[in-house]
């Protein structure tokens, strides 16, 4: 199995990145919910002191003084766990923020099983599934911190709602540094003509790692990274099913996620043999990362287990 290069924690490039966007733009506020210290926006609160603003644990009240900061020109990044962006103030997402448009960038860490240390209740896994469903809201799954940091950079000139999924470990890096981040477009890391893997965040590096398991076996697996949830890559999602057997990986519930979005796609532009690989409608344990990716079947030697298993049916 290929040993893939380890990159900085995302919520450590989400305290640097938004730190080095506000001295570019004075437009660049942060609004946090007394978790500076854990999503690192301490590293912006001591770089702009003045453009820090700290809500305390009241999440409904931060997204609404978010919404209300966009009115007047600034553009907020809404610093907190994924739990307390996405699900606690759900209500003040979908009226203030995505239904008006405004430019807020919810850009929470502590998404999926690398939070589940920190017990059950803050295991988040249909984030993405609500987020997508929202109009007008932007979704993005960064891979690495490579793409990460391309994805902050980009929601930073983006006029409107853009939800951006951080997790709290360090993980493995796949894409190369300054590497450009493009909205909308899927990336082929590996070709392959057995069957097409996709995948979305930091499972991706997972699922490259399985492919490489799965050449021992004698399957040619196509890997194909789809970062943006929405707007979705249609016309990559449908090349990517040239294959002939698709299967989707995900650190997310299949629900809903990236298995219900290409399911989506695929049964209206391509109709293509779909299986999904992720949380299959259940609330996951508290526990340690690599535990919980052994439980529930994402590590590389798990996915790849899977995927032979599908196909051999």
């Amino acid at each position: 199995m290929m040993t893939l290069p380890m990159g900085l924690a995302q919520r450590e490039v989400f305290g640097r990145v938004v730190s080095a966007l506000a001295d570019e733009d004075p437009r660049i506020v942060v609004v946090d919910g007394d978790v500076a210290s854990s999503t690192k926006a301490d590293i912006f609160e001591k770089a702009h002191p003045d453009k820090f603003l700290e809500m305390g644990i009241a999440e409904q009240n931060m997204l609404g003084v978010a919404a209300g900061l966009a009115t007047t020109g600034l553009i907020p990044f809404v610093s907190t766990f994924v739990a307390f962006a996405v699900v606690r103030p759900l209500d003040q997402v979908r009226v203030l923020i995505a239904q008006t448009g405004a430019n807020v960038k919810i850009t929470p860490s502590y998404a999926g099983l690398f939070t589940g240390s920190t017990g059950m209740s803050h295991i988040i896994v249909d984030d993405l599934a609500i987020m997508r469903d929202m109009p007008g809201m932007v979704v993005i799954a960064p891979a690495d911190d490579v793409e990460a940091e391309g994805a902050l950079r980009w929601a930073a000139q983006y006029d409107g709602p853009v939800y951006v999924r951080l997790v709290r470990d360090v993980t493995a890096r796949v894409f190369e540094p300054g590497r450009p981040f493009e909205i909308g477009k899927v990336a082929v890391l590996r070709d392959g003509s057995d069957v097409s893997l996709l995948s979305t965040g930091t499972q991706t590096p997972r699922v490259l790692q399985a492919a490489d398991l799965l050449a021992e076996q004698g399957v040619d697996a196509r890997v194909v990274h789809v970062p943006t949830l929405k707007p979705l890559d249609v016309d990559g999602i449908v090349e990517a099913a040239s294959t002939g057997r698709v299967i989707t990986v995900e650190e997310h519930s299949v629900l809903g996620g990236l298995g219900g979005a290409v399911a989506e796609v695929l049964s209206e532009h391509r109709p293509t043999r779909l299986d999904r690989l992720g949380f299959q409608d259940v609330y996951p344990e508290s526990g340690t990362n690599d535990d919980l990716l052994d439980l529930y079947g994402l590590t590389p030697q798990k996915v790849a287990e899977q995927v032979a298993d599908r196909l051999r049916r």
